[in-house]
């Protein structure tokens, strides 16, 4: 995400690298080049002005610092603006006092409602709520099986009616959720149109009914200016409490996670990178102005990372990598550990400096594959003891593996190299070890 306007800002800042101080000339090529690149981004024409503005303003403020080169100080004002134009402060869902919490998911066709309302529910239920989704969207002829699909991933409740009554759905559901002691209902409607005024008294009215803690507008991020403008005629009529911008991993240019807070005066709550139920992240201003800068998400990927932390685990693992016992199955295990934590492009996107060395290199969740086959193609002996591994086992683990017996000879290699640079940060934890483990593996050397 992103991938163009941080290409761009960074060419802005390094174009500043031999200059010494921050002048006028400096100042105005500056804010030209930026204003240019967000405008490339599809940032909103009046969002572009306003934010280009103030930063000529702090820029021209600027005392003469002799530590810091005028790019980092443009760094700086332009990642203040950033934080600002997204929102400054990360908003939380508003709980109710009385459970349940009731969520509304409005939004266009094709926006992902139900996958969001999927993905809430689980991160929901992993903050240990116990949630229930209604199928409110009744004209769609999947829309309630594909709910009831992504609830049963997560052994959580659905509520749906045979009618074509989505008005009564959310009226009984609420009911249902008390009866079952369901601390939040997440009310997934059918996607509509602004202009259609049935559809929109239709969202209205099952508003009015359940009145809900939260009303979300779902939008697919690469849409562009579209969904700012969609959002900002749905907030008319519905006055809705939250953004969640959908398949943001696809949208290399951001500018409508740049211009929808400024525009609608609504913030972002969610961002969803990906189809899978876990690709939701909440949304941080200042970690997002981070990652548009390059700066990656240091913290977010850390958060990640303690989601699967094993303390008991880590404690047996760093006693194998200390005694020299650390095998192919505790790798395999640690390599599923990583797998958890998201997509692999996301995870590089949240590593500092990864996403520009890694511009122009393809960082597919399947880069891992080669070596899984490899490994699954081992007996438990052989992922145990990878020292018995003689020219006839791995001829025949190639062969099961579909691949070539230096791909095995490769992975063996740096498994080894691996273990004895593990051996030697044995004071780093579980996970971080894990982590440069694969980093050195490069599975793109698999042919």
């Amino acid at each position: 995400m992103f991938d163009d306007l941080s290409g761009k800002l960074g060419s802005v800042f390094k174009s500043l690298s031999g200059q010494s101080t921050i002048t006028e000339v400096n100042i105005a090529e500056t804010i030209r080049e930026i204003r240019r690149a967000l405008l490339d981004a599809d940032v909103n024409y009046e969002v572009a002005r306003e934010f280009t503005r103030k930063v000529k303003l702090e820029a021209e403020g600027q005392g003469v610092l002799t530590s810091v080169s005028p790019g980092q100080q443009f760094t700086k004002i332009v990642y203040d603006e950033l934080i600002f134009t997204l929102g400054g402060t990360k908003d939380e869902l508003r709980m109710a006092n009385v459970p349940p919490t009731v969520i509304l998911i409005a939004g266009l066709q094709g926006s992902g409602k139900t996958t969001f309302a999927g993905k809430l529910a689980k991160f929901l239920k992993d903050k240990k709520h116990n949630p229930m989704l209604a199928a409110a969207d009744v004209y769609r002829p999947a829309a309630i099986e594909q709910l009831k699909t992504l609830a049963s991933q997560i052994d959580v409740p659905v509520y749906s009616i045979e009618e074509k009554d989505a008005l009564r759905v959310a009226k009984e559901a609420l009911n249902a959720a008390r009866k079952q002691a369901c601390d939040v209902l997440i009310v997934d409607t059918a996607g509509r149109l602004h202009v259609d005024a049935d559809m929109m008294d239709e969202v209205a009215a099952i508003k009015e009914a359940i009145k809900p803690n939260e009303t979300l507008f779902v939008v697919d991020s690469m849409t562009g200016q579209d969904a700012v403008n969609t959002a900002r005629e749905f907030n008319t009529r519905i006055d809705f409490d939250g953004v969640v911008l959908t398949k943001l991993d696809g949208d290399t240019r951001g500018g409508a996670a740049l211009s929808i807070k400024q525009v609608v005066e609504k913030p972002i709550k969610f961002v969803s990178t990906g189809e899978k139920l876990d690709a939701l992240q909440e949304f941080y201003p200042d970690r997002m102005a981070q990652r548009i800068l390059g700066m990656g998400d240091v913290v977010s990927l850390v958060e990640k990372a303690q989601q699967q932390f094993d303390e008991d685990e880590a404690k047996k693992l760093q006693s194998k990598i200390r005694s020299d016992s650390f095998n192919l199955e505790d790798f395999y295990k640690q390599m599923q550990q990583v797998k958890k934590m998201g997509s692999m492009q996301d995870l590089v996107n949240m590593i500092p400096g990864a996403s520009n060395a890694l511009k122009n290199v393809e960082v597919s969740d399947d880069a891992l594959k080669p070596i899984e086959a490899i490994i699954n193609s081992m007996t438990v002996e052989e992922r145990r003891n990878p020292a018995i591994l003689n020219g006839s086992r791995r001829r025949r683990i190639a062969k099961g593996a579909g691949t070539e017996v230096r791909n095995v000879n490769d992975l063996m290699r740096q498994f080894e190299q691996m273990k004895k640079m593990m051996k030697k940060m044995s004071g780093m934890g579980g996970m971080g070890r894990a982590m440069q483990g694969l980093k050195n593996l490069k599975p793109g050397r698999m042919r």
